[in-house]
């Protein structure tokens, strides 16, 4: 479904990050992107978001070259893109309502897209009923990233993008926001690729681990992680050696 192919892609300031850099993700894997500080994480996401264009090669979807961001990729952020003086429920409907100014052009908004499509079943899927009429600022950062789930799944994604999106939580919400996330991914059969930058987090939401290291990246190193998405994986013995590993092989990226 993901595919790079020969892509190359620069900073402004000419720092080269890929170079002539292949890789692929089928439909309905469970990815984690790993690497140090500074080895184009983030720029791969925004790269298959459609934000970002490369100088050659190219991001494709579904066997489609990716000129601009597309209906049904989501992408969650860090710092949760919630509107501070939007309630719960009016942040978790933005995509939609956003989505309506677009005609069926086959280019923006899919064909099938429905306006009067419904935030609520998401909102209480993700737990947030208590707190629809909250703002932001009222909520716990788990509750927020709550919120941006639920705005980017109301939108029916078939490839969900994450930028380190439970780094500033604590570790039950951010345990239980795995679990979550984890849960979504099989029931909704989404193409899950999650950059972090913990070794532990890519352990558990990934069944395979794309190493970067440090830039230019021209060739992927990709790690297989069987246990990888199953919530159980981080109690077995197994978990602790593919943490290990992993440790070593970054340590050898560097």
């Amino acid at each position: 479904m993901v595919e790079l192919d020969s892509l190359t892609y620069a900073y402004p300031d000419g720092q080269t990050i890929f170079q002539d850099f292949s890789w692929s993700a089928r439909r309905a894997e469970a990815w984690a992107v790993l690497g140090p500080s500074g080895c184009g994480k983030t720029t791969l996401l925004y790269l298959l978001a459609g934000l970002r264009q490369p100088l050659a090669g190219r991001a494709l979807i579904d066997g489609q070259p990716l000129l601009r961001p597309r209906p049904h990729t989501g992408l969650i952020l860090q710092d949760y893109g919630l509107l501070p003086w939007a309630t719960v429920r009016e942040n978790a409907a933005l995509g939609l309502r956003i989505r309506t100014f677009y005609g069926p052009d086959g280019k923006h908004a899919p064909d099938e897209f429905q306006p009067g499509q419904d935030v609520d079943p998401w909102l209480r899927r993700l737990g947030l009923d208590p707190f629809i009429d909250q703002y932001p600022g009222q909520l716990s950062g788990g509750q927020r990233q709550r919120t941006a789930i639920a705005r980017t799944l109301a939108l029916q994604p078939d490839l969900l993008l994450m930028d380190e999106p439970f780094s500033s939580l604590d570790a039950p919400t951010r345990e239980g926001l795995q679990r979550l996330t984890l849960e979504l991914w099989r029931e909704q059969a989404l193409t899950l690729i999650t950059v972090t930058h913990s070794i532990e987090e890519a352990v558990v939401l990934g069944e395979k681990i794309l190493l970067l290291g440090r830039p230019p990246n021209r060739t992927p190193t990709v790690v297989e992680n069987p246990g990888g998405a199953d919530p159980e994986f981080p109690d077995s013995a197994g978990y602790a050696a593919q943490v290990r590993d992993l440790r070593r092989r970054l340590e050898a990226l560097e």
